[in-house]
């Protein structure tokens, strides 16, 4: 039995043509944190107000811990799902302190022994009596976090937590939220359309668009193996070119040349395919197969962003985006040649 069932949801906003979710079924074990990811509007809001109970789906169920909570019959409000939610904007009572900020709503004879313990998931033993305007950004969203487990929920919800925080601050919370969650032994939903944040605190990704699930899996199998041309680009960034399965199966002609493939979706030789080729993927060799003019590029410290003019074996040019070592000296006008690593590279559908 899955913690979480979603099973054949609808959802229409009166006013709209379009549905804001179409057919989505999604199951999530007890313990996972499942991220939905994708642009505005691709429904991952309108996804979790539904698990949530603030919005009521057209057609479908939705089981919370083994209970259906909607369906065509059955409708739970959402003050009797078991959720804990974790807000954006945190949503902390700036009157109230740190220990009734997070006991807030809980009624049980343990609330100061609760509150006690969860704080010290959080790490904020000693900060009882602050206010929220005493604490940071990260103690703030802890205080919230801590808030949505006290009352033990059947699925804890995460709505953009990180927007708020610097790009410092987000790196490290992105870390201790997960942390947290696991030690709670928690079911989370998280929403972003920050692809890092998905790929750093995710058993599972969800990417979706238009309403509809693109893919699902493991951050790797999202990153390393996108289903289309879609989470190809919207997951990190890739090169892609058309072409076709080669005789060995594993290989797939390209006007670069005959690329070595890691995944190809097991299509038959011949058959005509997008290959998405990563940045990281393409490597500095004076004997490489790539072969193109650097246009530009952008020194960021991890690596050399580099735009190359590629060309192609009918005598057409392509734009390739590599990234190069930053050790490496390179400057506008070099002609470069790169090999590419099978790694990163995998065959996907047209979207």
């Amino acid at each position: 039995m899955y913690h979480i069932d979603l099973q054949g949801l609808y959802k229409t906003y009166p006013g709209s043509t379009e549905a804001a979710v179409k057919n989505l079924s999604l199951a999530v074990e007890k313990g996972e944190i499942v991220t939905l990811l994708g642009p505005s509007g691709c429904g991952k809001t309108t996804t979790l107000r539904l698990i949530a109970g603030f919005e009521r789906p057209d057609q479908g169920t939705i089981s919370l811990g083994g209970r259906i909570v909607s369906s065509k019959s059955n409708w739970v409000p959402p003050e009797k799902r078991g959720i804990g939610m974790v807000f954006q904007d945190y949503a902390l009572f700036p009157h109230l302190t740190v220990f009734d900020n997070v006991g807030f709503g809980y009624r049980e004879r343990d609330k100061a022994e609760r509150v006690r313990e969860v704080l010290a998931i959080v790490d904020l033993q000693g900060y009882e009596k602050r206010y929220p305007h005493e604490l940071s950004g990260g103690q703030q969203q802890r205080v919230a976090l801590a808030r949505a487990l006290a009352r033990r929920p059947i699925v804890v919800l995460l709505d953009e937590p990180f927007s708020n925080l610097d790009a410092d601050l987000r790196t490290q919370m992105r870390v201790e939220v997960k942390d947290i969650i696991k030690e709670a032994n928690a079911t989370a939903v998280f929403v972003t359309h920050d692809q890092k944040d998905a790929l750093a605190i995710s058993d599972r990704i969800v990417v979706m668009r238009h309403g509809v699930i693109q893919q699902l899996g493991t951050p790797r199998e999202i990153y390393q193996y996108p289903s289309n041309r879609f989470v190809a680009t919207f997951v990190g960034q890739s090169n892609l070119m058309k072409g076709r399965i080669g005789d060995d199966g594993r290989s797939v002609v390209t006007s670069l040349g005959t690329i070595a493939c890691n995944h190809t979706h097991n299509l038959s030789p011949g058959e005509e395919a997008y290959i998405s080729i990563r940045p990281d993927s393409l490597e500095l060799d004076p004997e490489g197969m790539v072969c193109g003019t650097l246009m530009q590029w952008t020194y960021t410290g991890e690596a050399i962003d580099a735009l190359i003019e590629a060309e192609l074996a009918d005598g057409g040019k392509q734009e390739i985006l590599v990234h190069i070592h930053p050790e490496e000296s390179v400057k506008k006008g070099d002609r470069l040649r790169f090999r590419v690593l099978p790694h990163f590279v995998a065959v996907v559908r047209a979207d």
